[in-house]
């Protein structure tokens, strides 16, 4: 894989550490900004939204952009965000900051899956996404436990300031590393925005993203609650809920590098062995949630197969997108942060269900039984090789 590829991924890492590292950190924001943590809940929120939506809208503006110089503004303006959000006293400065990160996250994860699959030969698209979310889960392994013990140790402030610092090495290798000649947007060649756009009436690329956006829920429906479930139903301290992300995380990597050397060729095989293996394995976890040796055991498995799933999943999205080369990243994307979104919303209602902290385990269950029984009757769309790239 091209040296670039690991720059891009060093960049998706400092913003996978943001976009995840609120999670140990609202009891201490809520308290120094003199709102409720469920107010201060809303910064996460705020953050998935924009996300969603600044993923197809940032995308279309910077379509015809050069791509590194795109790149490099989004990271900026990232780190930009993160310098305001950690000088404001302000709540609503510091929601809009969540906002304008979201944003040039958005962007930046748009544009960066499309000049992934550029970089590499036909063929090799899931390999390069694999290393392109290997950024996101060394953020899950590293990025996430080290952003909780600064906010322990120096405070929230310093999570905001180091997340920023972060950022300036990936620009810098960004300048200086993406090939300028290999990464320029199509200025008159590739196609208009509306028949891009025209490629989201085609039913496998939506089947795909609504594969993938179910899948992902289900990841981060139970993700988001892990915590009660280790302090709670396994009765273990408030340190190891710490381990037990590091082992999702690890999990997550491992299922993203063996699943990228697969999904370009052999995607069926990862949904046929993967699939039903997630499925079993959310309720298995709900039931043995309270031994912890199977409980960390089951955390790891879990975040492998999930993260195996989803992205091979994600990777058919890029596929089936082919006929829109400057926005098929935007639809990845989408398709991965309805996910992210939607999974904690339907596990946080079933917190006040008779299953109490065990409830997202079983929605995950739930949302993964779903996805299979929609791909089932289209086994031929999803197991589909690089052959089915582009369908106009």
């Amino acid at each position: 894989m091209p040296l670039p590829l690991y720059l891009l991924a060093l960049a998706v890492f400092a913003m996978g550490t943001s976009e995840f590292m609120l999670a140990g950190l609202l009891p201490d924001i809520a308290s120094e900004l003199g709102v409720a943590v469920g107010t201060a809940g809303t910064l996460t929120s705020a953050f998935a939204i924009g996300m969603i939506v600044g993923a197809p809208l940032v995308a279309a503006l910077a379509r015809t952009w050069p791509r590194r110089s795109s790149l490099f503004g989004f990271v900026l303006a990232f780190a930009a965000a993160h310098v305001v959000g950690a000088l404001t006293t302000s709540f609503p400065v510091l929601l809009a900051t969540r906002v304008v990160a979201a944003l040039a996250n958005a962007g930046f994860l748009a544009v960066a899956l499309t000049a992934a699959a550029a970089l590499v030969p036909p063929g090799r698209k899931g390999r390069a996404l694999a290393v392109l979310l290997s950024g996101t889960t060394t953020a899950t392994v590293a990025g996430v436990p080290g952003g909780a013990v600064l906010g322990t140790l120096f405070g929230w402030r310093a999570t905001f300031w180091t997340v920023a610092a972060l950022c300036l090495p990936a620009a810098l290798g960004i300048l200086k590393g993406i090939p300028t000649n290999r990464l320029t947007a199509e200025a008159t060649g590739g196609p208009a925005l509306r028949a891009e756009l025209a490629q989201l009436t085609r039913p496998r690329l939506m089947l795909v993203m609504l594969l993938g956006a179910l899948v992902n829920a289900a990841t981060f429906a139970s993700f988001t609650f892990l915590a009660p479930v280790v302090t709670g139903t396994a009765g273990l301290d408030e340190l190891w809920i710490s381990v037990a992300l590091v082992l999702f995380g690890a999990g997550s990597f491992t299922g993203v590098t063996v699943a990228g050397r697969l999904s370009d060729q052999r995607p069926g095989l990862v949904i046929a062995a993967g699939g039903p293996l997630l499925l079993l394995g959310w309720p298995a976890l709900a039931l043995l949630a309270h031994q912890p040796v199977a409980l960390f055991a089951l955390v790891f498995v879990q975040g492998a197969l999930s993260f195996a799933l989803g992205s091979t999943l994600i990777t058919r999205v890029l596929y089936e997108a082919g006929g829109a080369p400057t926005m098929a990243g935007s639809y990845a994307t989408a398709a991965l942060n309805i996910g992210a979104a939607a999974g904690p919303l339907i596990a946080a209602a079933t917190l006040g269900t008779a299953v109490g902290n065990l409830g997202p385990l079983w929605a995950s269950g739930a949302l993964v039984a779903a996805a299979l029984l929609i791909a089932c009757p289209f086994r031929t769309v999803v197991e589909a090789g690089p052959s089915a790239e582009v369908r106009q």
